[in-house]
């Protein structure tokens, strides 16, 4: 099994910055790629960036693509950095982990085996 604890989440103005971390612990020799994805009330849960340990190179969601940055450590530990944030960022950001060998970044939530508990990030204007 694998455990996933985010963190980082807060409270941010509109043109501010927040770092998310994802911890991972268990059987993280199994992982070979993780995604962040969010949710904000009322919509469906959205892909925002995912990290690979096998070659691939990391991925975004457009809406995000320049603002955001994924990274990771050998450890299997991601790190969400997050630029120039917007109201529209607001949501529920999770971590989750692909099933066991697979080691290409997915964009559907369904994909992942693994999920953290998530953390809040609101963005005032």
């Amino acid at each position: 099994q694998v455990q996933l604890i985010e963190s980082g989440g807060g409270l941010v103005q509109a043109g501010g910055s927040l770092r998310l971390s994802c911890t991972a612990s268990g059987r993280t020799s199994s992982i070979n790629a993780m995604g962040w994805f969010r949710q904000a009330p009322g919509k469906e849960r959205e892909f925002v960036a995912g990290f690979s340990w096998s070659g691939y190179r990391p991925s975004y969601a457009d809406s995000v693509k320049g603002r955001f940055t994924i990274s990771a450590d050998n450890a299997k530990n991601t790190n969400l950095q997050m630029n120039t944030l917007k109201p529209e960022d607001t949501a529920v950001y999770y971590c989750a982990a692909r099933p066991p060998g697979l080691g290409r970044v997915s964009t559907t939530w369904t994909e992942y085996n693994y999920w953290g508990q998530g953390t809040q990030v609101t963005v005032s204007s």
